[in-house]
């Protein structure tokens, strides 16, 4: 995640406040979607950008997951989602975007 979307993100955060925000990522792989939900979640891994060590403990979902789909409409969905969906590993996706929200409900743990 690029420097200019964590501070969009940490500016939107102190416009809204984090418990009304909730982050959804359309990354196209396993390992970005670890770096970015870490990154909204327990900082920039990478001590890169506005993010390093601010523990913003953000919501986060990948485009992929099933209770994203399913809250959005079917024909929309499929209309802009489906061919992502068809070609990348949704499963190894959201099991890494679901560790980093594992994270965030378990004090001490980043």
């Amino acid at each position: 995640m690029d420097p200019h979307t964590q501070q969009t993100i940490l500016d939107t955060v102190g416009k809204h406040g984090r418990e009304n925000l909730l982050v959804i990522l359309g990354t196209p792989s396993p390992e970005a979607a670890a770096i970015a939900a870490e990154t909204v979640t327990s900082g920039d891994p990478t001590y890169a950008g506005p993010l390093a060590e601010t523990q913003l403990g953000l919501l986060v979902y990948h485009i992929l997951e099933d209770q994203v789909r399913a809250a959005l409409d079917p024909a929309i969905y499929d209309q802009q989602v489906g061919l992502m969906a068809e070609t990348l590993d949704g499963p190894a996706i959201a099991a890494a975007v679901a560790q980093a929200r594992a994270a965030i409900s378990q004090p001490g743990a980043s």
